[in-house]
């Protein structure tokens, strides 16, 4: 993940402690108070702040340009600047003045910056590093005014690369006094409109980058591996894809709508699978209908088939008889039918004998670093179930918001649920990830008791296991900011037990630490506080009590547990007096740096007691006290990331019945062996990859992408769909690593295989609602296929078996490409408009394209998504036919359109 360091002065640049930063600003203000007091003044004051304040917004203009993102290469001295591994990069923040002179200098820019930055480089402006990515520019004592028309250019180092444009956030804010206003050039999700396109070497990570930039030519070839296959050819196919199908030639027809006798079926999910049956047209009736009889029968099922989910269907124009397993695969065998289903209502004849790979089939949605609407979560555990994916892992709390309100605790969605500018933190979090100044954006928001309760009920209908994650002790911010408030709303009551009763901070602890998101001590709860554990039962108590009134136990508690760590100590740094430096390191002076709760007195009398070893362990003793807590509400299972268990030997060591991580390491770093050494003692392994599974890494190497990318440069749905959980070091035949380039792994015959796969949709960059589902889909298909469905091309371990890019070729290619030539073209001819009558805002796949003879040859990667062009720059669009292939010209634009016509993806030329 991103790591960030500042240690020391450096020109032009101060980091200052945020409470040193804050009285610098209230001694600036002292001077006005006594006028503010008099009677007017200060509503005049406020009113005059303001107006100023969005004039400047609306005259003061910014654009942002990387410059290199090797900066070393160019005469950038990463590693005395302190930069991880001696990592950095340069750019220029432009602020050009589009209105009259401006000549006071009382005013400050609040900017986001996800990449720390070592230093700025002009005499005019200071930058102030505050909390997480939230900074400050303002003038310094050179500033001198800004004149009508000039443009102030602020060059600046920052930490590691800037590839994506999404690296840089918008709505950065202006504030005079107390008045905010967004400056009106970054108030945007198209970030285009500020940031100067990245090409050339800065597409770079470093000079031997060996990723392909996607353009229209090299997409073509990569795009060329899935032609397009005659409709007739996907006749009954099915996502996921069922372990035995056959396709009969006879066809029902329901149009006539259908009768559906399922006495074993909840009414919730009958009436859940009436919706699914009316967005197809069908209406489902009591009466006159084509009849789908349903009945559960487990003693029916052998082997691999009894288990969850299974069931048998068989299909005929005189109707369908489904035999479940269980109700959740009685669910399941209604939606093949719908999946088989075609757009003319016709459903050919069928026989499937059908159960899931995995118990765990899972995805988790982040609506804690930006917030997303209820209506976007049901719709996407609607599709979910459409695709027989029954875990949904919702990441409700993290430092930047926490999202689920808790009955007693009215602070935590009240300050830790909304972002907002108030330096003291007494009503809202800072903003962050480019949520500007005002409560109205994606950074504020939560469920009520009722939304959750909504949202549990509506997954249940649809046979899937909300798991609820608060994260702890790490990324837990937003609930210790809020904690503080309650805990000063409690004292000015003059009620000192009270207000100490859920407070998570030991205010003794003076420990200077820097979080991967760059917070300081604030971000970790203290795990050796009594009240840190009443908290967590507080919390526990609540949501158990939420799912309980939906009608459905809580089964499992996520502990999140992830990345409680100083960035500064860690491998990519060494201290200025470092006995044997080394130059691919950034130095820093460690001396002043510790661990979480390193200066925690309560801490250290656990370290002296002999509780822990040390501070570092901490996460784990945590996890195995929450767990008792999670045992003791009946909860009978416990997730976690696996970095929060390492130091807790095996599983039997927690008092519930099952603990599962969430496996989260890179293949390319040595995941497949670690994830066998997680197996063996005890835990259920659930598949998270980063490089793999990340929803929010691009889908392309290319600038204009989405996401971050630490883990991986692009993963697109082919890749997603080629990932093999039988045997994890085959992975290392048919992918690459983040630089793009081959790597090698052996395979672990000890290996037993995962619990299953989860994808994770994390949200620092993904701000809206159509975001997040252009983000998610189509991958969540290819995932469903990968969870439900083991290919042949997937290989079991073999003993001593070395797998690596180029050289060796274990995996049968061929199957694998012609079953995503199979998939791919399920995928555009009949999954994507399935997508968008559901009301889905997939991410339409960018058309490839080459010339030859002066012909436009064009495809996509998922054949039967229409492709347009346009021969005017984008003045007029047609739709392209491959079988004329139009004369062109190198100016000729391209795109892909929705099946409505409602949506195209970005224009691209050749």
């Amino acid at each position: 993940m991103m790591t960030t360091n500042m240690t020391r002065p450096m020109h032009g640049f101060v980091r200052r402690p945020l409470a040193t930063a804050l009285a610098r600003r209230r001694w600036l203000m002292a001077g006005a108070l006594s006028l503010l007091a008099l009677p007017g003044v200060g509503q005049a004051q406020a009113e005059g702040d303001r107006a100023l304040a969005e004039r400047l917004a609306d005259q003061l203009e910014v654009d942002y340009r990387i410059n290199a993102n090797h900066a070393s290469v160019h005469g950038i001295d990463c590693q005395s600047l302190g930069a991880d591994y001696a990592s950095c990069f340069t750019a220029t923040i432009g602020l050009t003045n589009r209105g009259s002179a401006i000549e006071h200098d009382d005013w400050a820019i609040y900017f986001p910056s996800i990449r720390r930055l070592l230093r700025v480089d002009s005499d005019r402006v200071d930058i102030e590093h505050l909390t997480g990515d939230l900074n400050r520019l303002e003038p310094a004592a050179g500033f001198g005014g800004l004149a009508a028309g000039e443009r102030l250019e602020i060059p600046v180092v920052g930490e590691y690369w800037q590839l994506f444009m999404t690296d840089v956030m918008p709505r950065w804010y202006i504030a005079v006094g107390e008045a905010t206003a967004t400056l009106d050039s970054t108030s945007t999700e198209n970030i285009g409109d500020f940031v100067a396109p990245i090409a050339g070497e800065r597409v770079k990570r470093t000079p031997d980058d060996a990723n392909v930039v996607m353009k229209a030519a090299t997409r073509f070839e990569r795009n060329s591996v899935a032609s397009p296959m005659p409709a007739a050819s996907l006749r009954g196919g099915i996502v996921p894809s069922p372990r035995h199908l056959e396709v009969g030639a006879a066809e029902a027809d329901l149009a006539a709508g259908v009768v559906l006798d399922a006495p074993a079926m909840s009414a919730a999910s009958r009436s859940a699978l009436e919706t699914y049956f009316s967005r197809r047209g069908i209406a489902l009736r009591d009466g006159g209908g084509w009849p789908i009889e349903v009945r559960l029968a487990a003693d029916g099922f052998e082997g691999e088939l009894a288990r969850e989910g299974a069931y048998r269907l068989s299909s005929d124009a005189r109707g369908a008889s489904i035999t479940a397993f269980d109700a959740a695969g009685a669910f399941y065998g209604v939606q093949s039918l719908l999946g088989a289903l075609g757009a003319d209502g016709h459903l050919p004849a069928l026989e499937i004998e059908d159960a899931p790979r995995f118990d765990y089939r899972g995805m988790m949605l982040d609506v804690a670093r930006n917030m997303k609407d209820k209506a976007s979560v049901l719709r996407l555990l609607d599709r979910m179930a459409a695709y027989k994916l029954n875990r949904f892992h919702f990441h409700l709390s993290d430092d930047e918001g926490w999202r689920l309100e808790i009955p007693g605790l009215p602070e935590l969605t009240e300050v830790g649920g909304e972002r907002c500018h108030d330096l003291d933190e007494n009503d809202c979090l800072l903003p962050q990830l480019g949520s500007g100044p005002t409560r109205e954006t994606h950074g504020s928001g939560h469920f009520s008791r009722e939304d959750y309760i909504e949202i549990l009920r509506y997954a249940k209908a649809r046979h899937i296991e909300v798991i609820p994650e608060i994260d702890m002790p790490a990324h837990a911010r937003a609930a210790v900011v809020a904690m503080e408030a309650r805990y000063r709303r409690l004292m000015a009551d003059g009620d000192e037990e009270a207000a100490n009763e859920y407070r998570l901070l030991d205010p003794e602890d003076t420990s200077k630490t820097l979080s991967v998101q760059l917070y300081d001590r604030q971000s970790y709860l203290n795990p050796c506080r009594d009240a840190s554990l009443r908290f967590v039962d507080k919390v526990i108590g609540e949501v158990t009590s939420m799912h309980r009134e939906a009608g459905l136990a809580l089964r499992t508690w996520h502990y999140g547990g992830d990345e409680a760590k100083n960035i500064l100590l860690g491998n990519g740094f060494q201290d200025v007096d470092a006995a044997e430096p080394v130059d691919w390191k950034g130095t820093v002076d460690q001396s002043g740096e510790d661990h979480p709760w390193e200066a925690s007195p309560t801490c250290q009398r656990l370290v002296v007691e002999g509780e822990v070893d040390s501070v570092e362990q901490l996460p784990s003793y945590f996890a195995r006290h929450v767990n008792d807590l999670v045992a003791e509400h009946g909860i009978e299972g416990m997730s976690a990331w696996q970095d929060g268990l390492k130091d807790v030997a095996h599983a039997d060591d927690f008092t519930t019945e099952r603990v599962a991580v969430n496996f989260w390491e890179t293949l390319y770093w040595g995941g497949s062996e670690s994830a066998v050494d997680w197996q063996q003692r005890g835990y259920d392994v659930v598949l998270s990859n980063p490089d793999y599974l990340y929803f929010d890494m691009p889908y392309e190497v290319n600038p204009h992408e989405r996401g971050y990318y630490w883990a991986t440069r692009f993963t697109d749905t082919r890749k997603v769909f080629s990932f093999s959980a039988s045997s994890l070091a085959q992975n290392a035949e048919t992918s690459r690593d983040r630089d793009g380039k081959a790597f090698s792994a052996e395979s672990q015959p000890a290996w037993e295989g995962a619990h299953g796969l989860s994808g994770q949709a994390w949200s620092e960059t993904v701000r809206t609602e159509e975001q997040m589902e252009s983000m998610v889909f189509p991958r969540l298909l290819a995932l469903a296929e990968r969870a439900w469905h083991r290919a042949d091309w997937e290989l079991d371990p073999v003993a001593g078996r070395t797998y690596e890019g180029g050289v060796t070729e274990h995996v049968a290619r061929q199957a694998l490409m012609s079953d995503w030539q199979r998939f791919a073209n399920l995928l555009g001819q009949r999954e994507l408009p399935r997508l968008e009558a559901a009301g889905i805002a997939y991410r339409l796949p960018l058309p490839g394209g080459r010339i030859e003879e002066g012909r436009l040859l064009a495809n996509v990667a998922l054949p039967g998504v229409t492709i347009e062009i346009s021969l005017d720059g984008g003045e007029t669009w047609r739709t392209y036919d491959d079988v004329a292939r139009p004369e062109v010209d190198d100016d000729v634009l391209m795109r892909t359109v929705s099946r409505d016509g409602q949506r195209h993806s970005r224009s691209v030329s050749l």
